[in-house]
């Protein structure tokens, strides 16, 4: 490989497929590539396992940068090695980046490139360069380093193993955060999965960047003023930290840091994320939904983070649903309700269960019921079926709705009495 690859057993990595390193770099040089590197996680996660002198991790995915057109690589790939090994082929044109999976396995492919933003928060314009340039573009010291297939050494022009010898967080220059503030919501994430610490100069540029806050959008905006771009990133930086990380740590440090702001004054001042997420848990509710209703406007910042329509309804509904509580927390008069005055009042007006379910993560004075209703008070039916009452002589139409409906009430305030 190169001249320097003397044999096959140089580009083996312990849990990849035999010769899928080798396959990779012999066709790359077909097309004249000379630098191809293994980068990301694989690359990170040797370095700390050598460290703390354990096992190496295995890894789920390869991240390969080149120096030259990865999609043209791609397509070379699936050429040379056919499609029965080369699986799920997809370009992303705009990168000049392709991913795909070579004997079942997950492979990335991403042509080396600087990053240039014109305007904080928005994606950046594209620049082929050398490998050693498109590491500085990355978001921290410990991510910033690779693996050169042609000899399998180390390129870490970021010193990225001092910083993991370290157990620190690290960007890698000044104006990280301003660039990109997803990468706030990241390290948070990398801090929380690895047990690492920010980094003094690494915190310090979090909270001066906040605190400036160089963007056109800012808590109390119109939405459409943030940029499109940062609001989709943040949004998937998120989604990732709730379903992929140790969320409590992440969210714990996030808002020590004072990131949350970056989403909703609220949200940064919210004490109560933690019940609600962890009964978003229990009640299969979506973890992001579940924390954006702490928000001081959740129906704004659930627009601004152009979350999924459904997702968008639920929270109104669940605002509605508050709406509704406040007003029995008036007069008190729900004190007295029974079970199927609950039910009555909660699915008469057509809100969708996850609302109720967002409601009862929300807590406040009424949840119980509420969780009641969820949990046992919904399921329960008339104990005698439509089919059985008309086998009795009722004629099929409104009359026979009523009658399941106080035969339902009937059954419900029953069950609870002997609870």
């Amino acid at each position: 490989m190169g001249d320097k690859v003397q044999g096959k057993k140089q580009l083996e990595w312990p849990g990849l497929p035999k010769y899928l390193l080798l396959d990779i770099y012999l066709t790359a040089k077909t097309i004249g590539i000379k630098n191809i590197a293994i980068v990301g996680g694989m690359v990170r996660d040797k370095l700390l396992k050598n460290l703390e002198k354990g096992t190496t991790n295995t890894p789920r995915d390869l991240d390969l940068v080149v120096e030259g057109s990865a999609t043209e690589l791609a397509r070379e790939l699936e050429k040379q090695l056919g499609a029965n090994r080369v699986k799920d082929l997809q370009f992303y044109n705009e990168y000049d980046t392709a991913e795909m999976k070579i004997d079942g396995f997950p492979v990335d492919l991403a042509t080396a490139r600087l990053e240039r933003y014109k305007a904080a928060g928005q994606n950046p314009e594209i620049i082929p360069c050398a490998l050693k340039e498109d590491l500085f573009r990355r978001d921290f010291t410990i991510n910033a380093m690779a693996i050169e297939l042609s000899n399998m050494t180390l390129l870490d022009p970021c010193f990225g193993e001092i910083a993991l010898s370290k157990k620190e967080i690290e960007f890698l220059h000044p104006k990280s955060v301003e660039e990109d503030p997803t990468r706030v919501i990241r390290a948070a994430r990398y801090c929380s999965r690895l047990q690492f610490d920010l980094a003094p100069d690494a915190l310090s540029q979090i909270q001066l960047t906040l605190t400036n806050w160089p963007w056109d959008w800012e808590t109390g905006s119109h939405n459409q003023l943030a940029p499109p771009a940062l609001a989709t990133r943040l949004r998937l930086e998120l989604e990732l930290l709730l379903l992929k990380e140790p969320w409590q740590v992440a969210l714990t440090k996030l808002q020590s840091w004072g990131g949350l702001s970056l989403l909703d004054q609220g949200l940064q001042n919210d004490s109560f994320w933690n019940r609600r997420l962890l009964w978003a848990s229990r009640l299969k509710v979506n973890p992001l939904t579940a924390l954006v209703i702490g928000a001081g406007n959740p129906s704004a910042l659930a627009e601004r983070l152009q979350l999924p329509q459904k997702q968008q309804l639920l929270i109104n509904q669940h605002l509605e649903i508050q709406e509704f509580l406040n007003e029995l927390n008036q007069t008190k008069e729900c004190l007295i309700w029974p079970p199927s005055k609950w039910t009555f009042e909660l699915e008469s007006k057509n809100w969708h269960p996850e609302a109720i379910a967002l409601s009862i993560c929300k807590g406040g004075p009424w949840w119980k019921p509420l969780f009641r209703w969820w949990g046992r008070w919904r399921l329960l039916k008339s104990p005698i079926s439509a089919k059985k009452l008309i086998e009795n002589g009722w004629t099929p139409g409104k009359a026979l709705g009523k009658e399941l409906q106080r035969l339902r009430r009937k059954e419900l305030d029953k069950k609870e009495m002997k609870k």
